[in-house]
């Protein structure tokens, strides 16, 4: 655990709840000296200070700033360490109104807390150890959860089952190590608890336990970040209309006019379990008159470096041409998974255009039309998408997936040193050197919880979060 800097001693103040006009809002004051803030700016009408009540009641009253009525509303004192922070903690609720909201902040301040920075409070109660840091950021990812896969990846029972996964490996590592260091202190004792034979065991079921974790990030993290997504196509050949089908809103401008998008417009799409941030790009052509349009083209060509997964739309009612020539030679370019989409299914297909150089680029391909596109688009690509960037086995919000960049590098230098052990133990070398290797490894483990974090990781996580929280 990480010490608790001075700064996160004093008491803190926040609105708790979001911006903006609404029938009641929270502000919170947690630290050393809530008790004494908390009864110097809630009233209760029975004449009797907040903080005399028993704990976790909910008391009404009046909210005072120099003997001066401010709002009447609910107040709750949490006695430490029984708090979300750890701390003593109080809550007051007032009239959600925006002034009025300000004004019993504004006075929470003038008494003594200070305001508090991004996720402060929960940054607390992993520093008081009321939240392992994996569970805090947890919290994190559901405050910003735009899909209920999501919601299931963050406060579903596959993040304790992530925590229990974590727990065994480390369990594991610390039986095998504890074992080593008794045979290599004492040579000639039979002290050790497990054999080589049990060690290069546990050893292997530790390794294949994180190999599994790590396999599940690609679905993790598609679920959790989203996948980089290009809709890339010639002018004029349906890529706004699919971006406006799977968005469910006309957020591009569709017209039969070439050139009509000049510019990327980019949107997070919910697509079964994963998100997509789905870009719309320019038509791709190399000659352009248009000063403007050539830089949407670029822009384009760009995002098409950038992505993960590129939707490429042919037109095959039109023949083949120049145009398409650049749209396929920039795509095989690419080493982002494919999806190809033939448009405008419901016409015929004309002599002149090159299915089979198109059907090149992937084996993944669907035909769409506009008479049925918004559920067929969706379902089709649901599917190919799913194929493509989930494991079919995992439920998401029940089996344990990881999907932290920071969690999986830890775990991914773990399973590393972890190798180098059971290599060194298979080859015969000084159990010494075996020993160092679990040693990192174990030290790579305990980064996972916030055991053994640095502070600056620690400052980074919840700078992401809002204030309040």
């Amino acid at each position: 655990m990480t010490e608790k800097p001075s700064a996160l001693r004093s008491a803190v103040a926040a609105v708790s709840t979001p911006p903006g006009k609404g029938g009641v809002a929270v502000i919170r004051i947690s630290g050393a000296d809530a008790r004494q803030i908390a009864d110097g700016i809630f009233f209760p009408k029975s004449q009797k200070p907040l903080t005399s009540y028993p704990p976790r009641t909910q008391v009404y009253g009046e909210i005072r700033r120099e003997d001066r009525r401010i709002d009447d509303g609910m107040a709750t004192f949490f006695e430490a360490p029984h708090s979300f922070t750890g701390e003593d903690t109080a809550e007051i609720s007032c009239h959600g109104g925006i002034l009025v909201t300000a004004a019993v902040l504004e006075t929470a301040l003038l008494a003594g807390a200070r305001m508090a920075e991004p996720g402060e409070f929960t940054r607390r109660a992993f520093l008081n150890g009321k939240l392992s840091l994996p569970e805090a950021e947890a919290i994190g990812d559901l405050l910003e959860a735009q899909s209920m896969s999501q919601v299931r990846l963050a406060a579903g029972e596959g993040k304790d089952r992530l925590a229990a996964a974590y727990a065994e490996i480390r369990e594991e590592l610390t039986a095998a190590l504890g074992s080593i260091f008794a045979r290599i202190d004492y040579p000639d004792e039979d002290l050790g608890e497990l054999s080589i034979e049990e060690i290069l065991r546990a050893l292997r079921t530790a390794d294949e336990k994180a190999g599994k974790l790590l396999d599940s990030y690609r679905t993790g993290r598609a679920v959790r970040f989203g996948i980089e997504t290009a809709i890339v196509g010639k002018p004029n050949v349906g890529k706004s209309t699919l971006y406006n089908a799977l968005l469910g809103r006309d957020a591009a401008i569709v017209t039969e006019i070439p050139g009509t998008t000049r510019d990327v417009l980019t949107e997070a799409v919910s697509l079964g379990e994963v998100m997509l941030r789905l870009s719309d790009t320019a038509g791709m052509r190399e000659a352009t008159d248009d000063p403007i349009e050539a830089i949407g083209v670029q822009r384009s060509k760009d995002k098409l470096a950038s992505a993960e997964l590129i939707l490429a739309l042919f037109d095959p009612s039109r023949p083949t041409d120049e145009e398409d020539g650049e749209v396929l030679r920039k795509i095989a370019a690419s080493p982002a998974e494919k999806i190809l989409i033939f448009t405008k299914s419901d016409l015929p297909e004309a002599e002149g255009f090159d299915r089979a150089a198109v059907e090149k680029l992937s084996e993944n391909k669907i035909e769409i039309s506009a008479k049925a596109l918004p559920d067929e688009a969706r379902e089709q690509l649901q599917k190919r998408v799913g194929e493509l960037f989930t494991d079919g086995s995992l439920v998401i919000g029940q089996d344990a997936v990881l999907s932290s960049a920071r969690q999986h590098a830890a775990l991914r230098r773990a399973k590393d040193h972890l190798e180098a052990a059971i290599a060194a133990f298979s080859s015969g070398v000084e159990e010494d050197a075996a020993a160092s290797e679990l040693e990192s490894a174990l030290s790579a483990i305990a980064e996972l919880d916030g055991r053994a974090v640095t502070e600056e990781v620690v400052a980074n996580i919840f700078s992401r979060f809002c204030v309040g929280k």
